[in-house]
């Protein structure tokens, strides 16, 4: 028996506006969209290399409390909610700042991995890696 990530996710505090940043800017693919009724949705998106593979899924607790203060104290502090592995930081890079993605961090060589973080527009750091070793 072993545990396996098959599903995470990302604090959001709109469907649509995430769903347009996640596919139309970062080229994520949606996966699931399920009426939960009243409004609520349960929407997933995967890397559009492997559809297969662990879904995001896109969580509106953004206005609860303990999530607005993690979100505003890792935004304060410059800590990534989470990360996205790239082949080509710096071309990736390039892509979203034309599409108007406000960069917190140029690409920046750590050693072993070159990282940039940028706003996600739902009120999150996210970070991008390109592994060099």
């Amino acid at each position: 028996m072993s545990i396996k990530i098959t599903l995470t996710s990302v604090s959001i505090d709109d469907y649509d506006k995430a769903l347009h940043f996640y596919t139309d800017i970062l080229g994520f693919v949606k996966k699931r969209d399920i009426d939960l009724g009243d409004g609520a949705r349960w929407i997933t998106v995967v890397s559009a290399d492997n559809p297969n593979g662990v879904e995001l899924l896109l969580e509106p607790n953004a206005e609860y409390p303990a999530m607005k203060a993690l979100k505003e104290s890792l935004v304060a502090d410059n800590i990534p909610f989470t990360t996205f592995e790239v082949d080509d930081i710096h071309q990736e890079y390039e892509r979203l700042k034309k599409l108007g993605v406000v960069f917190t961090m140029e690409p920046t060589n750590m050693g072993t991995t070159i990282v940039a973080m940028f706003d996600d527009s739902c009120g999150n750091l996210i970070q991008i890696h390109q592994m060099t070793a």
